[in-house]
């Protein structure tokens, strides 16, 4: 057994049964969080308009450690990773950042600013042209605090004016939608469409598929979104079969990109829907209490020692999906590379 984390026969078995040979030899992973405990706020110092169970996973997931992750979850596999940080409880932004441009380095692996919208144009661009960042993560608990959570808009966190020079430089933006309607909001949906309208060269996108866990997350969102012409999706830490059935069939193959969401999907775990409501089905006692968190439930005996990860739930889904959609294997090199490949080579 490795340091990082246990590889079950369970894993072992659902990796070389049904993903190993899905996948192309190659992969980039467009969407992984790369930071060191030492930079985060410990304790419960958590922003309360946010979901708490993502950080019971890993208290850290460094660059050596996202390697040998996917060294153990991908055996025989190339996996380059596009990193940022993790956006919550850091103590400070540009240690954070300048983490990121050390992991990329000399290297070639690739790498986003987390961007704060308190900087102004001047401040952003000076800092996203620093290195060879490729754009920008952004996230809502970056929106002013005195916001509500379900009132948060997009531009609330991503301002008009650090768009503009993302747009100048034709760069990417990893988008976590707000509100609690998440894909189907009519607010989210209305700004998604006036960056592609007002930013062209912007490379937006839209991570989890827009939050959309649930079919009760999605509404008309597809019919509505499959009229964009540029707007991209990553589908990580996401397990909705019908939800990617629903995706391909809107946008097609060439705008869906892989992203694992790592450290978080290294939680074993299986995802179900409840009137709506994800849950995360997990082993008894595996971490901390989560008696609380209405996206948490714990099981013990043979069923909980079947789950594998998340990571791996992920990809059967989608791979199911793919199966449905009758994708062929040039697509799916598409979705775990080549698409990826298009955008960071720009």
């Amino acid at each position: 057994m490795n340091d990082l984390f246990e590889v079950k026969q369970t894993d072992i078995g659902c990796y070389y049964n049904y993903i190993k040979d899905f996948l192309p030899d190659k992969i980039i992973d467009i969407h992984t969080h790369v930071y060191l405990k030492d930079n985060l706020i410990q304790g419960d110092k958590a922003d309360k308009r946010l979901a708490s169970w993502p950080e019971l996973v890993a208290e850290d997931n460094s660059f050596e450690d996202i390697l040998e992750t996917y060294e153990l979850m991908f055996p025989g596999k190339t996996v380059i990773p596009l990193m940022f940080p993790f956006p919550i409880k850091i103590k400070n932004i540009n240690v954070s950042n300048q983490y990121i441009l050390d992991c990329i380095g000399e290297q070639k692996y690739y790498g986003l600013i987390l961007a704060d919208p308190e900087w102004d144009a001047d401040v952003f661009e000076r800092k996203i042209r620093m290195g060879d960042f490729k754009g920008a993560k952004v996230y809502l608990n970056f929106a002013p605090a005195y916001i509500p959570l379900n009132e948060i808009c997009i531009f609330d966190f991503l301002p008009h004016h650090q768009l503009s020079i993302l747009n100048k430089y034709g760069m990417i933006v990893m988008l976590h939608i707000p509100r609690d309607n998440r894909l189907k909001d009519p607010v989210n949906l209305a700004q998604i469409i006036e960056i592609e309208r007002r930013y062209p060269a912007v490379k937006l996108i839209i991570a989890h598929v827009g939050r959309a866990y649930c079919k009760e997350d999605v509404g008309n969102a597809f019919e509505i979104l499959a009229e964009t012409k540029n707007v991209l999706f990553d589908f990580c830490a996401n397990t909705n079969q019908w939800v990617f059935e629903q995706l391909i069939k809107a946008v097609g193959p060439k705008r869906i990109l892989f992203g694992s969401d790592l450290p978080i999907t290294r939680m074993r775990m299986k995802r179900i829907c409840e009137n709506g409501i994800y849950v995360n089905v997990i082993s008894k006692g595996m971490y901390g209490d989560v008696s609380n968190d209405k996206n948490m439930r714990e099981i013990e005996g043979d069923e909980a020692d079947r789950l594998t990860f998340f990571l791996y739930e992920e990809i059967l889904a989608f791979r199911l999906a793919a199966i449905e959609t009758k994708l062929s294997n040039d697509d799916i090199k598409d979705v775990f590379y080549n698409n990826a490949m298009q955008l960071l080579k720009r």
